[in-house]
Order: structure tokens, then C-alpha cells, then sequence
């Protein structure tokens, strides 16, 4: 499965494959998913923006049954523009089970460098069925709190990049308060502000941001949007209000399930490697 935008950089797209190729090969791992990231799988790149590919992997199954267990994520040393690293399966289903959201929006980026239809199927609908909500929620909250305190606890002026960190976040509680059966907001950002119907005001100056981000790095600095702010201090404060402080138990259905897509994704790998 390879899912890449027509404009993407054949240069890069080929950095990326070989980068992947040398993993696999010098950590003997084989690689289920790997995924764009960062600003460019988020719809808001500037002409510069880094490459941050991130990786699901299963290793042989004799590693994991070693006295000594081997890391449970492997760190490339960035190079250039282009970063990856990725998250062994088991630590992905757990983080993903707990409502760790980065896993799941690996499983929504629009742009997949490769994967196995069938594990992303196997995955996305466990993460559909078993992903804890309120722990999402909860991280789009205090993430979105996070970089509000940081970069606008004032009326000064505040450099515009800035307003997607705590905007994206407003706008994903918005967009599961919009979907109350739905676990995962979309990654896209783009998609999550058209998904959540926000107030014209703010659409359209989020559009007036995408448009200027994709044409220069530096967006330069003004006042807080005043339609902005009112945005995501509202999503704040409702979040506030709607998501529990406490997340229900994960379901023993829920670890059955996430321990035989993990057993059959290493078996699948040893049976490849064997024939």
C-alpha cells in the first residue's frame, strides 16, 4: 500500500525508500506502515518543511524471546531534511490502547510510504473498536493548553506559525465533540477544520495561514486573531467539561485482540522470511 501526493519530491520519495531499505535490512525488522508525520501529512507545509517519516515495525520472532529484549523503537539519526524512526508493534498497540493520539494519526496520515493492507485494516479497526476516547481526548486538551500557555498567555504580538500548535488541537476536540462514535480526528488538517464546521471567521482565516505557510516559512508576527482565540479558548473550556478525568479500564476483548494482530503480524513476518 503507497499512498504519495502527485507533487511530492521524487528526490526525497527516493531518500525516504532507501532509508527504509537500510532499517530493515541492518535492524533484520520487517516494516508494516511507514508514514509522513509532520507539517506535510498535516496540510501545512512551507516550501522547506522537513521530511518526518515514522514506522510501525515487527522484529524476528526469536528477538523476542531473548533474555535481553532489543529496543522497542528505533532512532535514525536525522540527516538534511529528512527524519525517521519508528515504534515496535508492541509499543504501538499498547501506547494506541491507552489513547496515546501520535499513534493514531499514523494510522490517518494521508501520505503512506508503505504498509500491508491487511495489518493497516487489522490495526485501524482495532483502533476504531477499542481506542480509549476520553484519553484522546484528554491529549488534545492539555497538548492544546500546553501551547497556549506558552505562546499566547499574552496580548502581544505572537508569530502566526505559531496559531496552528494550539489551533489544530481546538479543533480536533471540536471535531470529536462533533462525532461522539468516532475515536480518531483526522490527521489532515485541512479535512479536521472542514469536518468540524467552525465558525466562518475562523475557516477562513486558517485557510488565509495554509495559504501563506505554503508559500514562506516565516509568517512573520501580529496580534492573536481575536476569532482565534475565541476558538480555542471555547474548545478549551468545553473539553474542560465533557471529558472525564478518568478513563474506563482497557477491556480484556480489547487485549485479546490487540495480542493476536500482534502474534499473527510476527508469524507473518518469520513465514515470509522463511520462504
Amino acid at each position: 500500500m503507497r499512498t504519495i501526493p502527485d507533487d511530492f519530491d521524487p528526490s526525497a520519495l527516493k531518500a525516504i525508500d532507501e532509508r527504509l531499505a537500510a532499517i530493515r535490512a541492518d535492524e533484520h525488522v520487517s516494516i508494516l506502515l511507514a508514514v509522513e508525520s509532520g507539517s506535510r501529512a498535516w496540510g501545512f507545509p512551507s516550501p522547506d518543511s522537513d521530511y518526518d517519516c515514522r514506522f510501525i515495525y515487527v522484529r524476528r520472532s526469536n528477538d523476542y524471546l531473548s533474555p535481553w529484549p532489543k529496543r522497542d523503537v528505533i532512532e535514525d539519526d536525522p540527516t538534511g531534511d529528512l527524519d525517521v524512526n519508528g515504534w515496535d508493534l508492541g509499543k504501538a498497540l499498547k501506547l494506541m490502547l491507552k489513547g496515546n493520539a501520535i499513534v493514531l494519526e499514523w494510522l490517518r496520515s494521508p501520505i503512506v510510504y508503505e504498509g500491508r493492507a491487511v495489518f493497516i485494516d487489522r490495526i485501524a479497526n482495532l483502533a476504531r473498536a477499542h481506542a480509549n476516547r476520553d484519553a484522546i481526548a484528554r491529549h488534545y486538551l492539555h497538548l492544546g493548553e500546553g501551547q497556549r500557555r506558552t505562546y499566547f498567555a499574552n496580548e502581544k504580538q505572537v508569530r502566526l506559525k505559531k496559531l496552528f500548535y494550539a489551533l489544530r488541537p481546538a479543533a480536533a476536540l471540536r471535531w470529536l465533540r462533533f462525532h461522539p462514535s468516532e475515536p480518531v480526528p483526522p490527521m489532515h488538517f485541512p479535512t479536521l477544520m472542514a469536518e468540524c464546521d467552525p465558525p466562518a471567521i475562523v475557516q477562513r482565516l486558517s485557510d488565509e495561514l495554509i495559504a501563506q505557510k505554503l508559500q514562506t516559512r516565516e509568517l512573520g508576527e501580529a496580534p492573536l486573531p481575536p476569532p482565534i482565540k475565541d476558538f480555542v479558548d471555547s474548545e478549551f473550556a468545553l473539553g474542560r467539561e465533557w471529558i472525564p478525568e478518568r478513563s474506563k479500564r482497557l477491556s480484556s476483548s480489547a487485549v485479546f485482540e490487540a495480542e493476536a494482530l500482534f502474534r499473527d503480524a510476527v508469524a507473518s513476518d518469520n513465514s515470509t522470511r522463511s520462504g
